[in-house]
């Protein structure tokens, strides 16, 4: 006799407002088992697990058709006080942002022991020293410590524990990660994953994990299913969908992530992959070199010479200030043309140093010469000039942009600030221009910020950087928030601009496929000093440092 689901979604169709946002899409969840969904942002995979959940929002969403079956019950027909004794006890869910999921206000030992006592019969003492006991399990350090420290006090990989504490907290049925992994460093989303699936061995439980990432997929689920527009294209084992991927949708996400083996010269997008347009052209060895040879024969465009950055604290009134040194003792050349990557853990000092050389935050000692002259001893009026030069693309850039003014303001104004050219017709016809280059339309010249999409507005960031025409640009984790396929057009642009414009580029990242496939030399930090620098590819197939290896072996391969 088969083996009868634990979840069974049949149908479901979901809409908000008059458009359909889920089709159709039917799947079996077993008991003791990891299924893995896969997809986009805008596939349709994170409101269909919040449907499960009873969780989508009242007014502007309603499900349209289908079943939700958890053991015996339609979760659909539930009234909501039976499902409140369902959610978080029985079906329970890790959010993909920790910081906004959990309370800023209660300390984080206190959330995880509100939950229990909410969902069992412990006492007070009891769910305190139950809540101890899920925080050692979940590997956070200093439980007792933890317990009393506020979200903001902890890192990002030791709130999304706490999360995953609250979760397991009442010893679920079924445990839904939304991509619970998505802005964590390499090392901290591998130990996440390992924990995960630790805590899944050890309860039985079965769990849901939600991401974009195919590569990671593998390395926790047993069986996939990818998603795109709203329905599922493709479902099947792990192995069968990544050794022999049957809808070219699949076929996409697996290959436009950078590869850690072979240097394409541009990178498959979706589009590609739908429309059977995909080059296979690579950079060869020679190529590569060729262009170093020339690249490193000039002389440097920035030179930065034991640089350190020292933040001082207070522990209270009368204590003296201590130090923490947060760049320690950094030097490297960077030559004009150049992608230098710069990569390591969040906390280890290298969006300070970027900081530092854009002088948003100056240097506590060393010098940063930039075309020969130190920009460290600079005046007002000069560093102002300076900024023409050396400019930055940001991460999120839906926070770098004035939600009340229209895009194609805000990409004159830099212009206007620095007052390049004579007019404002002028510089109008030049933003048009730049957003053409971006691959956005005069269209979009009146349109606000909120009406773009992710990948959209971080090609509206770039575009306001590349209107003064910089020298160098530093791309903070500017990659790090796309999806997949978008990330791969944003890094297929970034380097079409550095050849047309003969950019400077200081290439910040946590992710080392994304770092190796933009960068010349790789500069590797740990704890505000230099682990490690050299030729990418070098320093990738031959790692020197036990800390690079660690880094590079976290890195999901896929399979």
């Amino acid at each position: 006799m088969a083996e009868k689901p634990l979840l069974k979604v049949e149908n479901l169709s979901v809409a908000f407002g008059e458009n359909t946002v889920v089709t159709n899409i039917s799947y079996d969840l077993f008991q003791n088992e990891i299924l893995g969904i896969v997809g986009e942002s805008g596939s349709g995979k994170s409101v269909s697990s919040l449907a499960i959940l009873g969780l989508l929002p009242k007014r502007i969403s309603k499900i349209t058709s289908g079943k939700i079956l958890f053991r015996e019950d339609d979760l659909i027909l539930l009234p909501e006080k039976r499902f409140q004794d369902i959610r978080g006890k029985k079906i329970a869910i890790i959010f993909q942002e920790p910081m906004s999921s959990l309370n800023p206000s209660m300390t984080c030992g206190k959330q995880v022991q509100e939950m229990l006592l909410e969902h069992t019969n412990l006492s007070k003492k009891e769910a305190q020293e139950e809540t101890l006991s899920l925080f050692e399990k979940v590997k956070l350090p200093e439980v007792r410590n933890t317990y009393n420290k506020y979200p903001h006090e902890i890192s990002g990989g030791q709130k999304q524990r706490v999360m995953i504490a609250m979760a397991i907290a009442c010893k679920p049925d079924i445990l839904i990660a939304d991509e619970p992994t998505t802005a964590l460093d390499v090392t901290v989303q591998a130990e996440i994953i390992n924990l995960l699936k630790r805590l899944q061995k050890e309860t039985k439980m079965s769990i849901i994990f939600i991401t974009h990432d195919l590569a990671l997929i593998s390395e926790i689920a047993q069986r996939v299913l990818v998603m795109y527009k709203g329905a599922i294209v493709e479902a099947g084992s792990v192995e069968a969908i990544f050794k022999t991927p049957q809808h070219n949708y699949t076929k996409a996400l697996i290959n436009s992530r950078p590869s850690l083996d072979v240097r394409l010269k541009t990178l498959p997008t979706i589009q590609d992959y739908l429309s059977g347009t995909t080059s296979k052209a690579t950079v060869t060895k020679k190529e590569r070199e060729k262009n170093h040879k020339a690249l490193y024969s000039q002389p440097p465009l920035l030179e930065v010479i034991n640089v350190e950055k020292t933040y001082f604290s207070k522990s209270g009134w009368f204590s003296k200030p201590h130090g923490f040194k947060a760049v320690d003792q950094v030097s490297f050349k960077l030559y004009e043309g150049e992608t230098l990557g710069l990569v390591g853990e969040s906390g280890c000092g290298k969006s300070t140093l970027g900081n530092a050389i854009l002088q948003l935050d100056k240097a506590t000692k060393g010098a940063i010469l930039y075309k020969g002259e130190d920009i460290t001893k600079l005046g007002k009026k000069a560093t102002r000039d300076l900024r023409k030069d050396i400019q930055i693309i940001f991460q999120d850039p839906y926070s770098s942009l004035n939600p009340r003014i229209p895009i194609g303001k805000a990409i004159m104004e830099p212009m206007q600030v620095h007052k390049l050219y004579n007019s404002d017709q002028e510089r109008k016809e030049k933003t048009i221009e730049i957003l053409d280059r971006v691959g956005l339309s005069e269209a979009y010249f009146d349109r606000y910020p909120h009406e773009f999409s992710g990948g959209q507005r971080q090609r509206i960031g770039i575009a306001r950087t590349i209107a003064l025409q910089p020298k160098l640009i530093v791309c903070d984790e500017s990659v790090s928030a796309l999806d997949i396929s978008v990330q791969a057009q944003v890094l297929n642009l970034l380097n079409e601009l550095k050849e047309s414009f003969g950019f400077t580029y200081i290439f910040i990242s946590h992710d080392l496929a994304v770092v190796k496939y933009m960068s010349d030399q790789l500069l590797v930090m740990n704890k505000g000093k230099i682990e490690e620098i050299g030729d990418a590819d070098d320093i990738y197939s031959a790692p020197q440092k036990d800390y690079t290896k660690k880094l590079i072996h976290a890195i999901p391969k896929g399979l």
